[in-house]
């Protein structure tokens, strides 16, 4: 089917992203969390670097048993229905138009953020007592903004098949690679032809799922596991984890704003 002009502006819109460098609050961030960097460095020893990356790829490796508890169906066909969008099924929203599903996406995307800042802040008062509680939950925060703006375009993302989608996005998000951004609209595009054509969608690298995403929590790791270690910095735990919390869920709402709206089109685009 072919794209309004509309939709091929959002397009290009998606390319713009893929190949930026980040939003100026993004780059902002990354330079004031620079002196945190610098003493975490040189202040957190490999061992609880080590115990961080385990916390990290466990909370990843439970995404799937999160998919029930969520609620985020009943919630985005709620958001809908409110907006005037009449529908039966999530599912239907695919054939609705793009700038509607911009809006209905744009109303989720500021508030999880502010709820993964305070649970930063709150948790980084503890030290390092709280920093492995606070991983978990700001990866289960995560996983519900992009359960959630997925389900805005008709894509619901509760089975564990989606798993290679949910992790490209996630390492996008952390990373801010352009790289990373690629990978991410690559695996969309392949979750696009699998779906318009009824088929399983089990992610573009083949091998078990351990064996594809073997690497990811350590990528992750990398740029966000020691920006989360500053919080056991005294005086600015619950400043740099309510900072770091807010940059991450942030980032993972713009990149999964940017993947869901790529799925979306590629589904259109191939849907006869």
């Amino acid at each position: 089917m072919r794209l309004t002009a509309d939709e091929r502006a959002a397009r290009r819109d998606i390319d713009t992203w893929a190949q930026s460098m980040g939003s100026p609050v993004s780059q902002l961030i990354n330079w004031a969390m620079q002196p945190v960097d610098w003493v975490v460095e040189r202040s957190v020893s490999g061992e609880m670097l080590d115990r961080a990356e385990e916390v990290t790829a466990e909370a990843l490796s439970q995404l799937s048993d999160m998919s029930a508890r969520t609620g985020v169906l009943d919630t985005v066909r709620s958001d809908a229905q409110k907006q005037g969008i009449d529908i039966d099924a999530v599912e239907d929203l695919r054939h609705e138009p793009l700038e509607v599903l911009d809006e209905l996406a744009q109303t989720r995307m500021q508030q999880n953020a502010l709820i993964a800042a305070l649970e930063g802040g709150g948790t980084g008062l503890g030290g390092a007592a709280l920093l492995v509680a606070d991983i978990p939950l700001l990866f289960t925060i995560n996983f519900r903004v992009i359960q959630t703006i997925s389900a805005c375009y008709g894509f619901p993302m509760e089975d564990a098949a989606y798993r290679p989608l949910v992790l490209a996005i996630f390492t996008a998000a952390a990373s801010g690679s352009r790289a990373a951004r690629a990978d991410a609209l690559r695996e969309s595009s392949v979750a696009a032809a699998a779906l318009v054509h009824d088929h399983p969608y089990s992610g573009r690298r083949t091998g078990s799922f351990h064996e594809q995403n073997r690497h990811v929590p350590r990528e992750i790791a990398k740029a966000l596991i020691r920006r989360k270690l500053g919080q056991l910095i005294p005086l600015a735990g619950a400043a740099v984890g309510a900072g770091v919390n807010y940059w991450f869920t942030k980032s993972t709402a713009k990149t999964s704003f940017m993947c869901s709206r790529a799925l979306y089109l590629d589904w259109k685009e191939r849907h006869r």
